[in-house]
């Protein structure tokens, strides 16, 4: 997935990061969480002033806009763009495509399985991280 997300990323001129931050913003969306710059910075593991440039680029690109929070005039709110989520499905579509077929052919057990053993991958990975930022501090 790496390997096609780069390949994606590099057709489109992209920097991996920004493939990330538009996987997480319509992540975001999707689940309709309000996301501003902070809270993309904070998903990427990003400064403020590396998350600026990030949306900068991003937004010249024409992938995502700045809008204000008509809730919150102060807070600035990240919208990904409908050519961004046309890109997206165009190049990633026919992939979930191919990988539904595959996984309808497990039962629920099963891929009650896999969900287990991929949290606990995720975890360990979480706590290897944890652990290693102790020891940098």
């Amino acid at each position: 997935m790496d390997q096609f997300g780069a390949a994606f990323a590099e057709r489109n001129g992209l920097h991996a990061t920004d493939l990330r931050a538009l996987i997480v913003l319509l992540d975001a969306d999707r689940a309709a969480i309000a996301a501003t710059p902070g809270w993309l910075g904070a998903q990427l593991g990003l400064g403020s002033a590396a998350t600026t440039a990030l949306i900068d680029r991003l937004e010249r690109a024409g992938h995502l806009i700045r809008a204000a929070d008509s809730a919150d005039r102060r807070r600035v709110l990240l919208r990904v763009q409908e050519q961004a989520r046309y890109l997206g499905w165009s190049y990633f579509g026919p992939l979930v495509g191919r990988l539904v077929t595959p996984i309808r052919g497990f039962d629920a057990d099963e891929l009650e399985t896999v969900e287990r053993f991929l949290s606990a991958m995720t975890e360990a990975v979480r706590d290897g991280d944890a652990a290693r930022d102790k020891l940098v501090r």
